[in-house]
């Protein structure tokens, strides 16, 4: 049964399906995930969990997946995500993520680079992608496909449906009933487990090869320093194929018992949110930033009453998350103002978010505003922040239970070191650190030097209190024409807390003055046109709208009256163009690509100049 106690994880459970196989004998026919289907969420136990993933390994088997080989997915999360990747680990093969967002050329380059035998696909969608770039896909096998839908009169010897690789296995298991189990214990630790192919800016993607030893150690790591219970729910939504999501949704659910809840999509992350209340909540920046300006753009349509009763509240919740963040006391007469506006007004508003059970929520995969983050502290919603890469599976420092200071990424997780180059650069050694580029033993050897020693790419330093702080990625410094370094990270955090802003790039690197190129909010800019009666037509008719354009350099005047003379925005440009993760310029956590951006955008930055 389900309860609130933090139970240590047995160490002689020291792979994933060690660790798979215990847990199912523990919760057998406790629910292990749910699925939404049409509306409805599906419980499946643990025990269903152990069958499918029994039948589709002894499938893989008979397609010739062993130790070392490569099994990649092309899918939305999904329960069959979770069943194809641990199926992949007990036999001892490498589960590879790939972007659902990925384009035909991009799928093709890491099909071969890992030299995947087995690829699965969500859809026709995702299918025709392989198709396209099939004749350059020699290693590939089969292609297996989750949902049929538009394919039932589909024939091609390549392309195979989920439910007919059940039934391959289901025939396998009658022929060889005990393979499966003699196969899984001869996993080893230090094996490679999955592969994470990161983003390359000028080159191909770089696959990281992680291995069981590392998954396992992070996840019990991050457990250590932040409690997850076996009766806590979370939603999964952002793409498998990053760590921190794979952390959150598969390794963490098997290290700590809690409940997966997959969402319908992403359009629909809001709504499942309200219906699920997770305990633990993982999400990138930008979603951050959406419900914040989601918060404060809502209470413009409120009534005078409600807006003064919100701005009230919040102000005295920015007083005590002030003194709670110090770790000062706060008065009586203060907490009887905060236990109001805790009733009559966070209350909703966690309700409405879909957070009011959140116990342990953070932000991850890119920099935050520590503005937004107090917001969500002052509103009762403690936010904290993780800080890591995919190269050390994941985290190197996070606020860890109380001890939380906004502007820094908490302490380092126990077990692990870091320290601080000249330069500035960020270095981490321990247990996560992976085994290395697949294929690209040179690679490796830049990133982790002979004494173990990772070397992040990120500048940072410690605080007096051993909190650690991000100031850029080391690339990313900008040098003035007048030789003062310039860090864009910091300002362009400070320009997304605005509700119109969605992303900037900061540029000025031998420049006399800083310039940007702003992302608008699309969904709040174009509220704010409708509500003042500012015709525009197209996305672009809007970015080019002269309001909207004051709007913006209002919102930028703001910030540089935060900021030293050297680092004011002096001009701007709004891209004027709607990005998605579909564009190169756009990562698959959101984030914009300054290289990509600084080139596309090339003709836009020159006028400001």
């Amino acid at each position: 049964m389900p309860s609130n106690n933090y139970v240590l994880p047995d160490p002689s459970l020291d792979t994933v399906p060690k660790l798979f196989h215990a847990q199912v004998e523990r919760y057998q026919d406790r629910v292990a995930m749910r699925n939404k289907v049409l509306g409805l969420w599906q419980p499946i136990t643990w025990n269903q969990y152990l069958e499918k993933v029994r039948t589709v390994g002894m499938a893989l088997a008979a397609l010739s997946v062993e130790g070392g080989k490569c099994v990649s997915i092309l899918s939305e999360n999904n329960p069959e995500w979770l069943y194809c990747d641990i199926a992949t680990q007990c036999l001892g093969g490498i589960a590879v993520g790939i972007y659902p967002t990925c384009s035909s050329e991009e799928v093709a380059y890491i099909v071969n680079h890992s030299e995947t035998l087995v690829l699965f696909v969500e859809d026709e969608e995702q299918l025709d992608k392989v198709l396209l770039a099939r004749d350059r896909l020699p290693l590939l096998k089969k292609v297996v496909v989750y949902d049929m839908e538009g394919l039932r009169d589909f024939k091609d010897s390549l392309v195979m449906s989920f439910e007919a690789l059940l039934s391959l296995g289901e025939e396998e298991r009658r022929k060889h009933p005990d393979r499966f189990d003699q196969l899984w214990p001869g996993v080893n630790p230090h094996d490679p487990a999955l592969m994470v192919y990161t983003s390359g800016t000028t080159g191909p993607p770089k696959g990281a090869v992680l291995s069981h030893h590392n998954l396992i150690w992070t996840n019990r790591a991050l457990g250590n320093v932040n409690p997850k219970y076996d009766s806590d729910e979370i939603l999964s939504f952002l793409p498998l194929c990053h760590i921190a999501e794979r952390n959150n949704t598969t390794f963490s659910a098997l290290t700590h018992g809690h409940v997966v809840n997959f969402a319908e999509s992403l359009s629909t992350v809001p709504a499942d949110l309200r219906e699920i209340s997770p305990h633990v909540f993982f999400a990138v920046p930008r979603f951050w930033e959406k419900f914040y300006s989601s918060v404060i753009l809502s209470m413009k349509d409120a009534t005078w009453l409600e807006q003064k009763a919100f701005d009230k509240a919040v102000a005295v919740g920015m007083q005590v998350a002030d003194l709670s963040l110090k770790k000062e006391p706060v008065s009586l007469p203060l907490k009887i103002k905060h236990a109001l506006a805790r009733f009559f007004v966070f209350r909703n508003l966690k309700r409405t978010l879909g957070l009011d059970r959140g116990r342990f929520l953070f932000s991850g995969g890119a920099p935050i505003s520590p503005d937004i983050l107090k917001f969500f502290h002052a509103v009762g919603i403690p936010v904290r922040e993780v800080y890591g890469q995919t190269e050390v599976t994941g985290p190197i420092s996070i606020h860890q239970g109380d001890d939380v200071k906004l502007g820094t990424v908490g302490k380092i997780i126990p077990d692990t070191e870091v320290q601080i180059a000249e330069d500035g650069e960020i270095l981490a050694k321990g247990q996560h650190v992976f085994l290395g580029y697949f294929k690209d033993p040179e690679l490796t050897k830049e990133y982790v030097d002979e004494e173990g020693w990772l070397h992040t790419g990120d500048v940072g330093r410690f605080d007096d209190e051993g909190n650690l702080m991000i100031t850029d990625r080391k690339k990313d410094i900008i040098v003035t024409a007048g030789g003062k370094n310039v860090t864009p990270q910091y300002i362009e955090n400070k320009l997304k807390f605005s509700p119109y802003i969605n992303d900037a790039v900061v540029i000025g690197d031998r420049k006399k003055y800083l310039t940007a190129l702003v992302m608008i909010d699309k969904e709040n800019v174009t509220e704010y046109a409708q509500d003042q009666r500012i015709p525009f037509t197209t996305y672009k008719s809007l970015c080019h709208n002269d309001e909207i354009i004051e709007l913006i350099q209002g919102e930028l005047n703001q910030v540089n009256k935060t900021l030293a003379q050297v680092e004011t925005i002096k001009k701007f440009r709004l891209i004027d163009i709607e990005l998605t993760s579909d564009d190169p310029e756009l990562t698959a956590t959101m984030k914009l690509k300054r290289k990509y951006v600084n080139e596309r955008f090339k003709d836009l930055i020159s006028e400001m100049y």
